[in-house]
């Protein structure tokens, strides 16, 4: 289903927080689609979003949902160690997907499923629902327009407090796992999206990178056992990088440095000018954007044209729905034809997810990391 104004056809996996307070809004939101079933093993749970999003159809499995010959698009808001599987079902059957990130915790996974939504002549978007802020897309505009000239140098940030306080309870991780060994947590959670607009901002992607993780806070409550524990996970990193077209960046994450949410700084610098955006809800908003040029260094507030938000919405709304809401606009667009390419798609994902891999490499082993990564060999073949 690519033609225009035909009405985009979602069926929704996972019944959560976030596909209540993001996912489900945008595609209620948006008047080119319909919700037309949602899944969950936890089916009361279902129940309960299809009552207070007028759902008509609920599943206990994805199967059910997928087999469905009336949806246009599965959107894959589950658990992220389900993601791969779900989303290449999907994509079996012949959907356009939309995936909260990661797609896979290894890249060359998430490079396969990219080239079967390409082999099928489907589209995909991961959840980096930060470059769609309408504040991000204004400073894209700005940048494609020449504001700041040649990119020289990228600072990008995702930290707050969300787990600072030990007592607040992890989510998503191997409680089982060896804790003499640091884990990734925080750089690839808080990491992908800021990496991604890195990418995007630069106009090119990270070639080499150095970088760190670090545990600050070792005992904490964990979800799936209900008692506190040691979670040897990285709470903290910070990285380096040179870019191919020759600028340079560094990218620093967090989730135990005090702030507010969603906690996401781009900063880009160039041959004429720089710009700041900072998405942190602070003072009754959300989003804010500064820039300054060569000939003016002083930084001002910018404002941001209408144009760039959802129908309806402001700085003052929740950054959860605001930023959301673009997310889907942008993919109902290309699904049904009203624009040309597929941003933000599982490539776009492939590449955040080999940078991530890279900085993990760079740390436990303690030097520079070139990109693209190596590749193992296939098995079978010539040494």
């Amino acid at each position: 289903m690519t033609a225009r104004n035909n009405i985009v056809r979602v069926g929704v996996l996972g019944a959560g927080a976030w596909a209540q307070f993001a996912h489900l809004p945008g595609w209620k939101r948006d008047p080119r689609c319909t919700i037309v079933a949602i899944a969950d093993p936890i089916v009361e749970r279902a129940r309960e979003f299809a009552a207070q999003f007028d759902i008509p159809n609920v599943y206990a499995t994805h199967e059910e949902l997928i087999a469905r010959t009336d949806i246009d698009v599965v959107d894959v808001c589950t658990p992220s160690a389900t993601h791969f599987a779900l989303s290449c079902a999907a994509l079996e059957a012949g959907k356009h997907v939309l995936c909260e990130k990661p797609v896979a915790y290894d890249f060359i996974e998430t490079r396969r499923a990219a080239a079967l939504a390409a082999a099928k002549g489907l589209k995909t978007k991961l959840g980096f629902t930060f470059r769609y802020s309408p504040a991000m897309r204004y400073m894209k505009a700005l940048i494609d327009e020449g504001y700041i000239g040649t990119p020289f140098i990228f600072n990008g940030y995702e930290q707050n407090s969300q787990w600072l306080d030990p007592q607040t309870p992890l989510r998503q991780v191997d409680h089982e796992a060896d804790q003499t060994d640091i884990h990734v947590s925080s750089l690839e959670g808080y990491g992908a999206p800021i990496m991604d607009i890195g990418h995007l901002f630069m106009g090119s992607r990270f070639k080499s990178v150095v970088g760190t993780m670090k545990n600050f806070i070792p005992e904490r409550m964990v979800r799936a056992t209900g008692t506190m524990m040691r979670m040897n996970i990285d709470d903290g990193d910070i990285f380096i990088g040179e870019f191919d077209n020759g600028g340079i960046g560094s990218i620093q994450t967090s989730f135990v440095t005090v702030g507010n949410y969603p906690g996401i700084e781009a900063r880009v610098y160039g041959s004429k000018g720089a710009l700041i955006c900072r998405l942190v809800e602070e003072n009754g908003i959300c989003e804010t954007l500064k820039g300054a040029t060569a000939d003016s260094v002083e930084f001002k507030d910018l404002e941001i044209p209408q144009r760039f938000y959802p129908v309806g919405g402001s700085a003052r709304e929740s950054w959860r729905s605001l930023f959301y809401a673009n997310l889907i606009g942008s993919f109902i667009s290309e699904i049904r034809g009203e624009v040309h390419g597929n941003e933000g798609n599982f490539e776009d994902g492939a590449h955040v997810q080999e940078l991530i891999n890279a900085v993990e490499r760079s740390c436990r082993e303690r030097r520079w990391i070139n990109i693209p990564l190596e590749q193992p060999p296939v098995a079978g073949s010539a040494s």
